[in-house]
């Protein structure tokens, strides 16, 4: 993937940093992969509003992704690279041998043509989908179950991947883009390669107007605020108020929030930094 920089015509092209969209072959979704996608504008289904700077946005639908690849033992061909509005990543379409479609996360350096397939016993290549104990060590991965057959749960944002570091028993040691090493169940599924569109990090929307588009509205700092809006507002000229907390007032710096008894603590080996 590529980004383009654009001559400052006008005030919103100055910063903009752009995708050049190169790896997309189609603009045209499969219609029979498309489902309803309702913008709630950040209201549960009580109505109350639990997200804050949430709404409006251009109209999407929704596209129907297979993160569990258990369509095993029979090829799939790839049709098409495509842009999802409802992710960073990438999305492929591929065909099966028997007609069926499905739409996948796009890893990098998948062509249209390519054949790929999931399964136990087949060759680690890009877009493959193996159990974890049987990729060699240091395979780069993404789409990783953390549960036999519920689905891929991590690695599924643009550029993003994880490595088989070793294998211990009946559990593998994966090294998380976070830094993070956790055991994983030898048998999970995962997807060989890293995921689409790595550059996504680069894009800058250059006005607010697209940030709009996508459905996100204006947020305003709690520190601007009145004592009675945020717990961060108040005080005489450019006060800052203390230690940066939420409007909550849940510290933002550091403090931990994980369960010390959560279940899976004991398969983390390293802690993310």
């Amino acid at each position: 993937m590529s980004v383009k920089k654009f001559s400052p015509v006008t005030p919103g092209l100055r910063f903009k940093v752009a995708n050049t969209y190169a790896e997309i072959t189609t603009d045209v979704p499969e219609k029979s992969l498309l489902a309803p996608a309702k913008k709630t504008a950040g209201r549960n289904a009580q109505g109350h509003r639990t997200t804050r700077n949430v709404g409006g946005g251009h109209k999407q639908r929704y596209r129907i992704i297979d993160f569990k690849r258990d369509k095993r033992d029979i090829p799939a061909t790839v049709k098409s690279v495509e842009y999802d509005p409802n992710r960073s990543a990438f999305i492929s379409l591929v065909v099966y041998k028997d007609g069926e479609k499905r739409y996948i996360i796009a890893p990098e350096g998948i062509k249209v043509d390519q054949e790929i397939i999931a399964g136990a016993e087949v060759a680690p290549e890009v877009g493959n989908a193996l159990p974890l104990g049987k990729m060699p060590l240091g395979s780069i991965i993404h789409n990783i179950e953390l549960q036999p057959g519920r689905g891929a749960a991590i690695c599924r944002s643009a550029g993003s991947f994880a490595q088989l570091s070793a294998k211990d028993g009946k559990y593998v040691i994966v090294k998380l883009p976070s830094g993070e090493s956790r055991m994983i169940l030898a048998t999970c599924f995962a997807t060989i390669g890293s995921v689409s569109n790595g550059d996504h990090n680069l894009v800058r929307s250059g006005k607010a107007g697209r940030r709009r588009w996508l459905g996100r509205r204006p947020r305003t700092r709690g520190v601007a605020m009145n004592p009675v809006d945020h717990v961060m507002g108040g005080g005489e000229g450019r006060a800052s108020g203390g230690h940066p907390r939420s409007r909550t007032g849940l510290y933002s710096k550091g403090k931990k929030t994980r369960n010390p008894n959560k279940a899976s603590n004991k398969l983390i080996i390293n802690r993310r930094k």
